[in-house]
């Protein structure tokens, strides 16, 4: 991604430093482990490495009027939670950890200075699913389920997504959020695990798109997108070549899309 030269926040925006996976790996264990002056120094340049980061994601909410600037500096401070919070020990990329962080901070941001009038008890409920949000993914390092953060706040599951949705702004799920030249991440990257949710995403997504489907592909698409196995394995579990399952496999998600 190429950037301009553009000032913001006093940055001149084409001069940000782009740190590889391994870099940033590096100094999060020198802020962990390193000395204090070790770890500040780290600390100051794993934030200056990430600016990138932070400016892909507050352009996706330009058009809300908000002062680039404030938008910038509130996802700074989503950024240095992010390196607070993040746990090495992740097999993840820190973008992929640190772009929900950032969004989760500018959200809260438009959200206190929004002129929308949404209740104030639903307002409250929303800030404090946030909190529990953040909090719940610090300590089990992935993003909580709505009805464990309807657990910890003592609410029906209900209650809580009314609460959400009503601060929420709808995207698509394959909105780019960041890309790093190798990688770009979207919205549907960022969600959390929906394994508690499967039902209601079975019966709404995906029972009317699979009904015409024979029963060769029905199998095809649960052993490669359900069980996780290869288009080899496919093949070698069902007794066809791997080309005839790529091609089965092709037909029956063209099917789905309604292509």
């Amino acid at each position: 991604m190429q950037y301009n030269k553009v000032e913001i926040c006093g940055v001149n925006t084409s001069e940000l430093e782009v740190l590889t996976e391994a870099e940033k790996r590096e100094l999060l264990g020198v802020i962990r482990n390193g000395t204090a002056a070790e770890s500040k120094r780290a600390r100051d340049r794993m934030i200056q490495g990430n600016l990138r980061l932070v400016l892909s994601v507050i352009q996706r909410f330009n058009n809300r009027g908000e002062n680039p600037d404030d938008l910038f500096q509130v996802g700074v401070i989503g950024l240095i939670k992010a390196i607070d919070h993040f746990d090495c020990t992740m097999d993840v990329r820190f973008s992929t950890y640190g772009v929900p962080m950032i969004i989760g901070e500018v959200r809260r941001y438009l959200r206190d200075n929004n002129t929308v009038r949404v209740s104030r008890s639903m307002r409250d409920i929303a800030y404090h699913a946030m909190q529990v949000k953040e909090e719940l993914t610090g300590k089990m390092n992935r993003e909580p389920t709505v009805e464990e953060i309807a657990k910890q706040l003592e609410l029906p599951k209900d209650t809580v997504v009314l609460a959400l949705e009503a601060i929420v702004d709808p995207v698509s799920l394959y909105e780019p959020l960041f890309s790093d030249g190798n990688d770009t991440i979207y919205v549907m990257d960022q969600i959390g695990d929906l394994s508690d949710d499967r039902d209601w995403i079975d019966e709404i997504s995906m029972k009317d798109a699979i009904r015409n489907l024979s029963d060769r592909e029905k199998k095809i698409i649960a052993l490669r997108f359900f069980q996780g196995k290869t288009q080899m394995e496919v093949a070698s579990e069902i007794g066809i070549s791997q080309a005839q399952v790529s091609r089965i496999e092709k037909s029956a998600l063209n099917q789905i899309k309604g292509i």
